[in-house]
């Protein structure tokens, strides 16, 4: 069986890889990054916004690249936190975000998704409700979603 880890980049997704190292059985973990073509994020702005676009071929390829390099540092941190087996997916998100992940986790046939709580997705998640929320509920197996790190204080 196989864990997967949803992996923004937040302090958030952080806390949740670091936390299945330390608590959940040793199993491979696959580090998952979802990435979005620069046309599909720019759909979310507001119409006021002014963007500047780049080829698009190019400017796919370099958001591919960065959501490699994303997952590489989920990875990495897994690694430092315990875990042996780890292998890392950026994955392209065609919808929400969330659907990516459930799609990832019932073709890897995962044991356990694991997501933050919270992550970078902003003013759109208040808009369109948590992606951690919409995995939980829309996901056929186990799910754990790790809240934020307590502050010390």
């Amino acid at each position: 069986m196989t864990i997967l880890v949803a992996y923004d980049g937040s302090d958030d997704a952080r806390a949740a890889v670091e936390y299945t190292a330390r608590h959940v059985k040793p199993e491979p973990t696959v580090i998952m990054t979802v990435w979005e073509p620069l046309l599909t994020q720019i759909s979310w702005l507001p119409l006021a916004a002014v963007v500047s676009v780049t080829d698009g071929e190019d400017a796919e390829f370099e958001e591919q690249k960065q959501a490699e390099r994303l997952a590489q540092q989920g990875a990495d941190i897994a690694r430092d936190a315990g875990l042996t087996e780890v292998a890392i997916r950026a994955e392209r998100g065609g919808g929400p975000v969330w659907a990516a992940i459930v799609d990832v986790a019932d073709e890897l046939d995962a044991s356990l998704v694991v997501t933050g709580s919270r992550g970078l997705a902003g003013a759109r998640s208040m808009i369109l409700g948590s992606v951690s929320t919409r995995v939980l509920h829309h996901v056929r197996r186990p799910s754990l979603i790790v809240p934020p790190p307590r502050e010390e204080g």
